[in-house]
């Protein structure tokens, strides 16, 4: 299927999202971006798997990444698109193929930016890290995301959000005895045991520390829970997975050391862990932007990429089309308005309207 960039961004957008991306199922749309950027004279087009790096190369003294993922979470009967003339209904439109959209027009269209620019569509943003299509680049051509500030187009009601909290998830383990469910009293219930896991968590109370200006709020929650071997037997093992989402001044490891205390007693394995990002206002490719765009600054509550470039050593903040709070829900949808907006900001900043 392929993609026409001399659309408006509204119905580029449409068309990215009845592409159906599912994670680990992006060849379509990468094959159809590719397709769409190739025809482009001033950009120098890389593909990595199913992500795409288009790069410009003025020499301008400045490189600024505008980068996005084209990958969404599962269906959930919310294919194809629907357009009611103010909002753009389905799956990805929020997150994020309007940002994408955005970003496409921009490469398309603005051949001499005031500034060279890096534009990265990338692959499995949204399942385990080892399949993110940005580490990958990172790691095999680092050489391809070098720049001096980034931009990720992920949904931020088209303000920009700074920096990103950390998350991680642990296994909190309870051990049992089995025994036949008919002689109860011959074992130890390891289902039962997890209640006071459950019990800690309904008393947890969120920390919400101020960094730059920007309340972030912490979060710790029972995500999973797995035990048992049959319906006559006692489990000797339960699993309760919980997600920590906290907050950029905080390090991994004194992320985990919290949850660990906060679970002192149990055993506690750690699965998977990614580092926040701190907003960094004050830097000054980040404080010309926000001085750009216009808007008030927001926290960034969920994981992003962000903290990615941030860990390369480039300051980065969101800013998109779309209520960050509609990512993942059945009921997705996008302001037409937003992606508009967005995208003049964004011509405007690259010089294409002076």
């Amino acid at each position: 299927m392929g993609l026409d960039l001399s659309f408006d961004a509204v119905a580029l957008t449409e068309a990215l999202v009845n592409i159906e991306s599912v994670s680990k199922n992006e060849v379509a749309i990468a094959d159809a971006i590719e397709e769409a950027l190739a025809g482009l004279d001033h950009l120098e087009v890389t593909r990595l798997g199913n992500s795409l790096v288009a790069r410009t190369n003025l020499g301008a003294g400045e490189r600024v990444v505008i980068a996005g993922h084209i990958d969404t979470v599962p269906l959930n009967d919310n294919l194809p698109v629907r357009n009611d003339n103010t909002f753009l209904h389905g799956l990805g439109t929020c997150d994020m193929k309007a940002g994408v959209a955005v970003a496409l027009k921009l490469a398309a269209g603005i051949p001499t930016p005031n500034r060279d620019v890096t534009y990265v569509f990338y692959e499995c943003e949204e399942i385990d890290a080892v399949h993110n299509g940005l580490r990958l680049i990172a790691e095999a051509r680092p050489d391809l995301v070098e720049a001096d500030f980034a931009i990720l187009m992920e949904p931020s009601d088209a303000v920009v959000e700074a920096g990103c909290q950390g998350t991680l998830r642990v296994e909190v383990i309870t051990r049992g005895e089995r025994a036949h469910s008919a002689r109860s009293w011959k074992g130890s219930n390891a289902i039962h045991g997890a209640a006071e896991v459950l019990n800690r968590l309904n008393s947890y109370e969120a920390r919400m520390p101020v960094i730059d200006g920007l309340e972030y709020h912490e979060g710790l929650n029972a995500v999973l829970i797995e035990g048992g071997v049959a319906t006559n037997v006692l489990p000797d093992e339960c699993k309760v997975t919980v997600n920590h989402r906290f907050a950029p001044d905080r390090s991994e490891e004194e992320a985990f050391e919290f949850v660990k205390q906060f679970f002192a007693g149990f055993e506690v394995v750690l699965t998977d862990s990614a580092p926040g990002a701190l907003p960094g206002l004050g830097v000054p490719a980040a404080k010309a932007f926000v001085e750009a765009v216009g808007g008030t600054p927001n926290p960034k509550f969920g994981w992003t990429d962000v903290a990615r470039f941030t860990g390369l050593g480039i300051p980065a903040v969101n800013f998109g089309p779309g209520d960050p709070m509609l990512a993942h829900k059945q009921e997705e949808f996008v302001p037409i308005e937003q992606i508009i907006s967005c995208e003049q900001k964004l011509r405007s900043w690259l010089g294409a309207d002076q």
